[in-house]
């Protein structure tokens, strides 16, 4: 196996990028125009696409018009087109310009902005549209940073939701104090066994009981 040729190692080329960017818009406004010609649903089966793909990665790279005239042959007929204005499911998730040039914008810029140094506009950005999310549900100050409260902004809902619930559970933890926590964990492996011995029961086995008598009739729980 040779040495990979020099485009390879620029992943980017400031000379190509502008024309190979607006083919991409030009491809997206195209499926924008006729996405209600298409079937909401994919008329497709498991594995299609495996198929249609090579066993291995490709070494190198192909031009914008091959990659986009793949996506239009083997990847648009296996979608279910969220933004058809016959979708209706799960929840909206409508595009925009200002959405799409934002991501655009966003991943052409390319900062990692973990820390204020790491890219000290973004953090501040950040802040602020927090702060302008509070006002527009009509939160108190004391969610704004300014007033000492604040937040980030999570790349999807999932990650809101786990984000919420790790900071109720140490809201808990920190008022239960360190006695409180050992309690939880004596609940959690009373909740642990007594699901294992169900499930031994379910299945007709056998399960020799770990804990004492005495202990499982400190389980806080109804067998």
């Amino acid at each position: 196996m040779g040495s990979l040729p020099l485009e390879a190692m620029m992943p980017l080329n400031p000379d190509s990028f502008a024309g190979e960017s607006s083919a991409v818009v030009d491809f997206l406004a195209d499926y924008y125009r006729n996405v209600n010609k298409y079937p909401v649903m994919a008329n497709t089966q498991p594995g299609t696409i495996r198929k249609l793909l090579p066993e291995a990665a490709p070494e190198l790279g192909d031009s914008m018009d091959r990659i986009l005239d793949d996506v239009q042959r083997d990847i648009l007929p296996g979608l279910t087109h969220w933004q058809s204005p016959s979708f209706f499911a799960y929840f909206p998730a409508n595009a925009s310009t200002a959405g799409f040039a934002g991501e655009m914008l966003s991943a052409g810029l390319n900062v990692i902005p973990f820390v204020w140094t790491a890219s000290p506009v973004a953090t501040e950005l950040e802040q602020v549209v927090v702060d302008w999310m509070a006002s527009l549900l009509g939160l108190p100050e004391r969610f704004h940073f300014k007033g000492g409260g604040g937040g980030v902004l999570h790349g999807s809902t999932c990650e809101a939701v786990v984000c919420t619930l790790a900071a109720a559970r140490d809201r808990a933890l920190s008022k239960l104090g360190h006695e409180g926590i050992l309690k939880l964990v004596d609940a959690w492996k009373c909740i642990e066994y007594l699901l294992e011995r169900r499930l031994f029961e379910v299945h007709g086995l056998f399960m020799p009981p770990p804990l004492a008598h005495s202990e499982l009739l400190e389980c806080p729980y109804i067998y």
